[in-house]
């Protein structure tokens, strides 16, 4: 077995690069004569500001039975649940559901999930595409592998390129957890080998034998050395014009990633973008809280409006953000690729002229951002979040924005924890200042008593929490028919009601993480 084969071993390979590939390219959404850079309702200005969830007339010709309803919902549905060892789970981690839902064709969504073989705990992640899925799907590959070989003790390092250099066998770096339908770029395998190869012998010489990585550093590093891999090969090419297209591809469309690492009670979020992780967490009168764990990278968050500024000059200040976009066109001010806002100019263009025939084709690669003097506008460096687990903490929810446009954060964290745990907190009914009738009141009465006797009708937590997002009216209470109607739209017109949407739930085991406390204080 070849030695990339042997390292990357454990992904399926039901899906091959072209399956992964092709797609991508056929779908390239325009508003006027600029393409867009970001979901439905938040790249360009000419956008409307937000999402419409009103019915029209334009969804009565789509009614779905909830039979098909259960069955595009469950389509992408997946779970695991970690191994039990002499009958104990001794990971602080029970196991963890996610399901994606596609706005976009193809979906530009990607996730993934894995645990660490050579050292200890699990990586999850959400990674939300623009511009194309080409970006997002080489991170759901390849961002992982980085952070595990970041999480190297140096001498492993030195023991896993003595095993290349002298072709012996390589022990798996992750067992991976992907749903069938999760793509795999097998043709890419071996570019991707070398750059992390090249990536781990640089720090073989950077590290000392017994130095214990740093889980911080070790994000930080990954995330940051990924980017920059991304950049130098679009930079270089490939003498296979299919990777040499391919490679042009990601780094000209753009993801970002949330990414959490949880070893025994340590909790990391590494998060760049506009994704975002929630902490379920469980109160003393059995009702649940958020705690949120990442922030936002976009205009709404004042430190980064903040930081952004203060990168360049003083005559950029009034464009360098326009409209809440960074140059007045795309909305998260970090994500991975979208060297459109890192390239100098001339750098772009010289790449481009070099580059295959079908990128000349694309108006997106060849248009260049306005007032764009300074680059590079944008960064993959994530914000970093350590929270040490308690018994409380019940869950984790790792969302892409797609979900908590739909749903405040807090309704999010009730309806997992509702049915995680089977037990519904029974609050006023509000009706958020509508005037309803005896008769109305009454239907939505019988709507909440009907959902509490079917909360199980869904095996997966991700779906259920789904289900609501899409379904959700204005009562907050699923209604069958708004639900048939949002998934039945027409690719053209979804993109306009809703973002993809990827969830990853992971449910935590409190008596673990409150014997590991007792551990510790004893």
């Amino acid at each position: 077995m070849p030695v990339t084969s042997q390292l990357l071993r454990g992904l399926p390979r039901a899906k091959i690069f072209a399956s992964s590939l092709l797609p991508c390219q056929h779908h390239q959404p325009r508003i006027g004569s600029i393409p867009a850079l970001r979901g439905p309702s938040q790249t360009w200005q000419t956008h409307p500001a937000g999402r419409c969830y009103q019915t029209s007339s334009v969804l009565h010709n789509y009614i779905l039975t909830p039979p098909q309803v259960n069955s595009i919902l469950k389509a992408n549905e997946y779970s695991f649940k970690v191994p039990e060892f002499d009958g104990k789970n001794v990971s602080s981690v029970m196991g963890f559901e996610s399901n994606q839902l596609p706005a976009n064709a193809p979906i530009e969504d990607r996730r993934s999930a894995a645990t660490c073989l050579q050292t200890r705990g699990m990586l999850l992640g959400v990674f939300d595409g623009h511009a194309g899925c080409a970006c997002a799907q080489a991170l759901s590959e390849r961002l992982f592998y980085y952070i595990a070989v970041s999480l190297l003790p140096h001498d492993t390092l030195c023991e896993l390129e003595a095993s290349v250099e002298t072709g012996r066998a390589l022990s798996p770096i992750l067992q991976w957890h992907k749903h069938p339908n999760d793509y795999f770029s097998r043709e890419a395998q071996s570019l991707y080998f070398n750059s992390l190869r090249t990536y781990w012998q640089e720090l073989i010489d950077l590290t000392t034998p017994g130095e214990v990585p740093d889980t911080r550093e070790a994000l930080l590093n990954a995330f940051k050395r990924l980017d920059n891999d991304i950049s130098l090969e679009a930079q270089v090419g490939d003498s296979s014009a299919f990777l040499h297209y391919w490679v042009l591809r990601v780094a000209f469309s753009g993801a970002t990633a949330c990414v959490a690492h949880i070893d025994g009670p340590d909790l990391y979020i590494a998060n760049a973008g506009d994704a975002r992780a929630v902490l379920g967490v469980q109160e003393e009168d059995g009702s649940f809280s958020a705690r949120t764990l990442s922030n936002d990278h976009n205009a709404q968050n004042e430190s980064e409006v903040a930081r952004i500024r203060s990168e360049h000059p003083h005559s950029e200040r009034k464009t360098v953000i326009r409209q809440d976009r960074l140059l007045g066109l795309l909305m998260p001010f970090r994500a991975f690729g979208d060297v459109k806002f890192k390239w100098s100019i001339e750098l772009q263009k010289r790449v481009l002229e070099s580059g295959p025939d079908q990128l000349h084709e694309n108006e997106h690669t060849k248009f260049i951002p306005p007032n764009y003097h300074t680059p590079p506008y944008l960064t993959a460096e994530p914000e970093i979040t350590y929270h040490r687990l308690r018994p409380q903490d019940r869950f984790l929810v790792i969302g892409s924005d797609g979900l908590w446009e739909t749903l405040h954060r807090q309704e999010v964290i009730r309806i997992v924890g509702e049915y995680l745990t089977g037990v519904h907190q029974r609050q006023p009914l509000k009706v958020g200042g509508y005037k309803v009738t005896l008769g109305q009141m009454q239907g939505l009465l019988e709507e909440r008593k009907a959902r509490m006797s079917s909360a199980f009708e869904d095996q997966n937590s991700a779906t259920h929490l789904m289900r609501h997002a899409v379904g959700n009216n204005e009562f907050g209470t699923v209604d069958h028919e708004r639900l048939s109607k949002m998934l039945s739209l027409p690719e053209e017109l979804a993109r306009m009601y809703r973002d993809d949407i990827t969830i990853i739930i992971t449910q935590f085991n409190p008596h673990v993480i409150g014997a590991q406390r007792q551990e510790e204080q004893s």
